[in-house]
């Protein structure tokens, strides 16, 4: 058992814990908790790219049986209480935490099987780790198809981020760019209506037909989409609002547009 925090291994799960070039140089990010650790351990593909388990003391005291079941899926750890809440990024530890291996996602995983019904969001600098997560969640639960990034928006690996997604950053595509304009012209390319929320929408989101393969542009928090993304929109639509407020927090429009894809397809099947 690890009862210091000057170990070599609790020094480089800190690092990895804190810093984005840790976790890049490494090609690791850090899963918490029994449920998603559960998940990864359930999984064949991801089973595969665990590279250690972390349990505190009292995890490990409480969970006989976990442990030894945990312990032919990757090697285990133990750490005492005090060191396991050194290296948590929660106030509460929960007691459990993996190192996992990333995968590598493709434009044909982020397309899906059949790229004229792909459902895509393209992410323009968004910087909210809260945000990012809960589109990961929001966009698993609406059917899309898979996710692509501005190399600039937050980092996916951020532990905030990893919980906030509830274990869908497990199961949904996802692909950080480094020319979103060039990928935004592959989308259409393949077929993919490109839409994006404008003040300039002369039609309610809800007017558009979505039932063919679409990708929504999903803009900072505080200054919306870059005018040079704006423009690569094949249509605006307008998300129509009462009272006084201006504009919707970047989730919630996100979650408007895709929920909305998922009402058509569901009511009205193309074809």
């Amino acid at each position: 058992m690890i009862t210091s925090t000057a170990n070599a291994q609790v020094k480089d799960l800190v690092k990895l814990m804190k810093k984005s070039r840790a976790r890049d140089e490494a090609q690791v990010f850090l899963i918490e908790g029994p449920r998603m650790t559960g998940e990864l351990a359930a999984d064949p593909d991801w089973r595969r790219k665990i590279e250690k388990i972390y349990l505190s003391e009292s995890y490990a005291e409480r969970n006989g049986a976990e442990k030894e079941k945990l312990e032919r899926t990757a090697p285990v750890e133990i750490l005492s209480d005090s060191v396991f809440a050194h290296i948590s990024g929660t106030k509460t530890p929960q007691g459990i935490l993996a190192v996992v291996r990333r995968r590598s996602y493709d434009m044909t995983d982020i397309l899906g099987t059949d790229s004229a019904r792909a459902h895509v969001l393209v992410l323009d600098n968004l910087q909210d780790p809260g945000n990012l997560g809960t589109i990961f969640r929001t966009a698993e639960a609406a059917g899309v198809t898979g996710i692509i990034l501005s190399r600039d928006c937050v980092d996916i690996y951020n532990p905030k981020v990893v919980r906030s997604t509830m274990g869908a950053l497990l199961r949904m595509p996802f692909l950080y760019v480094e020319d979103l304009i060039g990928t935004i012209s592959e989308l259409k390319a393949a077929g993919i209506k490109i839409y994006a929320a404008h003040l300039k929408g002369e039609r309610a989101y809800d007017q558009e037909d979505y039932r063919t393969g679409c990708a929504f542009l999903i803009g900072n928090e505080g200054n919306g989409l870059r005018d040079e993304m704006a423009e690569c929109a094949d249509h605006y639509v307008i998300i129509p609002m009462q009272g006084k407020a201006e504009s919707l927090n970047a989730a919630v429009a996100a979650a408007v547009l895709m929920f909305e894809v998922s009402r058509q397809r569901r009511n009205r099947p193309a074809g």
